[in-house]
């Protein structure tokens, strides 16, 4: 009897020790793969636009501000921290040459820095080139749809010089062509969005040769402004600043008699 006992406690010995033992290894936990590492991007601080700035406004300190920007991405003209941390000092007062929009990086090239003298047109002015106005009417400027940084053609029309009684018909020739309109009147930019401006006066981005022949031809006859595509406006002639008859074409009876 006490053998039996003892077999059967031995027996029950086992099975207790043998199910404690698949416990404690049912309990390890499989350790937990640690995530993938987050690519970490090089990003530098970037000077750019906090909000929206026309052409022609002067730049205040408000208007600008430091942002991370991807190192990669950072183009040779951008303005960043590490290399002119003191930039917006520098660029207070700075006019604009072509609008920002917020958020652009704020760039050089399309800002200027004058002097309490220099007006705004001077300072837009390409090198070389000169601002001349002529006057312009409803009839004589596309109906007051050009509007500044358009494209023309100067068209002068006019009588024969030998036709004394006025009988003969008159004659029209484009003496220049594809040049930019700078402002009418006083206006150097629309804002909200293009509206008609019907001005009296219309200021073009002139080289000098071409200045001296629209100031003569305006005591030949009468001056009119052909508004360009944008197509034809974004296209480069090339003109001879010495010969401007380069880009002269007469019309007569509607009919092209050639340069």
């Amino acid at each position: 009897m006490n053998v039996t006992r003892i077999l059967i406690l031995g027996v029950a010995l086992a099975a207790g020790g043998a199910a404690a033992y698949l416990v404690a290894g049912g309990d390890d936990e499989k350790p937990v793969a640690a995530p993938a590492p987050v690519a970490q991007f090089a990003t530098t601080d970037v000077l750019i636009a906090k909000n929206d700035i026309g052409m022609g406004t002067a730049v205040g300190e408000q208007d600008m501000q430091w942002q991370a920007w991807p190192a990669a991405t950072t183009g040779a003209s951008f303005i960043t921290k590490k290399d002119r941390p003191g930039a917006i000092e520098e660029l207070k007062g700075a006019i604009t040459r072509a609008p920002f929009t917020s958020g652009e990086p704020i760039r050089d090239g399309k800002l200027i820095k004058v002097n309490g003298a220099a007006g705004y047109l001077a300072a837009v002015l390409p090198s070389g080139m000169r601002a001349v106005s002529t006057e312009i009417s409803p009839e004589t400027g596309a109906g007051g749809f050009i509007l500044p940084n358009d494209r023309v053609d100067v068209i002068l029309s006019k009588r024969p010089s030998n036709d004394a009684k006025g009988g003969k018909s008159p004659v029209s020739e484009t003496i220049l062509a594809n040049v930019r309109v700078l402002a009418i009147d006083q206006t150097v930019e629309e804002k909200n969005g293009q509206r008609v401006v019907v001005g009296k006066t219309a200021t073009l981005e002139l080289a000098p040769r071409q200045a001296e022949t629209l100031t003569q031809s305006r005591q030949l006859g009468t001056l009119s402004l052909a508004l360009r595509s944008l197509l034809d406006a974004s296209k480069v002639i090339e003109t001879d600043d010495n010969d401007q008859k380069a880009d002269i074409n007469t019309i007569r009876f509607g009919v092209s008699a050639g340069k």
